[in-house]
């Protein structure tokens, strides 16, 4: 075997291995004894059939192929000892030809990633910002939850609730047709097609009315996409929301514990104050964590961003179905779209396991099992699924990695807010 390493680029080797034929006949004769052990053939009993006679009936192509899969393993193997490479990945291997037998093989190597002197950083982080408009808003967003509904003799309008007959037609063709339906006149609403809810505005109850529209070119429908839909439409109902005055019985309908609108607005007012503040920190661990990303120079096998990326996509396809929302792009689209994002987050992963072995940031057992104790208790669904998991290796290595990603942010931003005297 003659093993050549063209060169090292992107965190890869690029290698071209040839096979001397006296180690591929000896990969052809052990595929042999494994395939005459499986295949009848007339005349012979299992097991006994010559090669020659075995290569005719299934074909050498087939045998070939039976050699080839269980050499290139192994000769890659053996080429990476040889190169003395450590792979951190599955490598990409392709035959470049078979007579003789060389093949190319793509190895994924361990990252590099050089550091910028991170103890510089300073930045300081943005105040958490919560005002009495905010409080309102999320009053007049419990009003209307807590609104009812009430029959109205008019017209109607934005932000009615509509019972209506619904028939609708493409290309002569039905695809509409509801009896009962009620709907909210949203303006922009997007069922079923941009455009509708506006329709609406100004017909009577037991008014009927004709209109067309067009469907947009992603309508979740493709035979239907980006034609024109005729649509006719009785309003049989129309009603009013009416919003619960701001008194002590409001504050009782959102929570029987609260006696008073006062405290309804105080409570309010910290939930407010607790979630912009989590935002804040939030964000300012994320500008640390650009901070000393955008100084270090990173190098990875771009393997790692399709392995993030499959990840992404799983969870995003897994969201979608979960919704009911339909996916009109395809796979390639998706992945496009999510590279940058995938890039990022490899990027960023491995500049903090950089920051964590610089700073010797570690975590004990303990700690380990008080957060794995901590999911167990805040399980509500799959008790003893999570508990199986929560006992599995598996479970240990991945806490343990969480942990020590938030120690390590936590070190980064002490040291951006200068509040650590500690330093290289």
């Amino acid at each position: 075997m003659k093993v050549n390493k063209e060169k090292i680029e992107n965190s890869q080797a690029f290698l071209r291995i040839e096979m001397e034929p006296a180690e591929v006949e000896k990969y052809l004769e052990e595929s042999y004894h494994q395939l005459v052990r499986r295949t009848n053939v007339p005349g012979f009993r299992k097991g006994k059939t010559p090669r020659a006679i075995l290569e005719r009936h299934i074909g050498r192509e087939r045998l070939f192929e039976e050699a080839l899969n269980r050499l290139l393993p192994r000769a890659y193997e053996q080429a990476i000892r040889e190169q003395g490479i450590e792979a951190v990945a599955t490598p990409s291997i392709e035959v470049e030809q078979t007579d003789p037998v060389i093949f190319t093989a793509t190895v994924p190597l361990r990252p590099t990633v050089k550091l910028g002197d991170y103890h510089q950083i300073q930045l300081t982080p943005e105040s958490a910002e919560m005002t009495e408009d905010d409080v309102n808003t999320v009053i007049e967003q419990l009003r209307r939850q807590h609104s009812t509904w009430e029959p109205v003799e008019r017209q109607v309008g934005f932000d009615d609730l509509v019972t209506l007959d619904i028939i609708g037609n493409v290309d002569g063709k039905p695809f509409i047709n509801e009896q009962g339906v009620q709907y909210g006149v949203i303006p922009d609403y997007p069922l079923p097609v941009v455009g509708f809810a506006e329709q609406l505005i100004g017909v009577n109850v037991g008014e009927e009315k004709e209109f067309k529209l067009q469907l947009p070119k992603d309508y979740p429908r493709v035979e239907l996409a980006g034609k024109e839909a005729h649509f006719k439409v009785r309003v049989t109902e129309v009603k009013q929301r009416r919003l619960p005055r701001l008194d002590e019985e409001f504050a009782f309908l959102v929570d029987p514990e609260l006696k008073t609108l006062a405290s309804l607005r105080e409570r309010i007012s910290t939930n407010l104050r607790l979630r912009a503040e989590e935002k804040a920190r939030e964000d300012f661990e994320e500008r640390v964590i650009e901070a000393v990303a955008s100084q270090s120079q990173v190098e990875f096998p771009p393997i790692l961003v399709d392995v993030e990326i499959a990840r992404l996509l799983d969870q995003q396809v897994r969201w979608l179905q979960a919704s009911g929302s339909q996916i009109n792009k395809t796979g390639e689209e998706l992945r496009e779209e999510l590279r940058p994002l995938a890039t990022k987050r490899v990027t960023r992963s491995l500049v903090l396991e950089k920051v964590a072995a610089e700073e010797k940031i570690g975590v004990s057992d303990a700690e380990i099992k008080a957060e794995l104790e901590n999911i167990a208790r805040s399980t509500t669904e799959n008790k003893d699924e999570v508990q199986k998991w929560l006992n599995s290796p598996q479970a240990h290595s991945s806490v343990e990695q969480l942990l020590t990603r938030r120690k390590t942010i936590q070190r980064l931003v002490e040291i951006a807010r200068g509040s650590t005297s500690e330093g290289k």
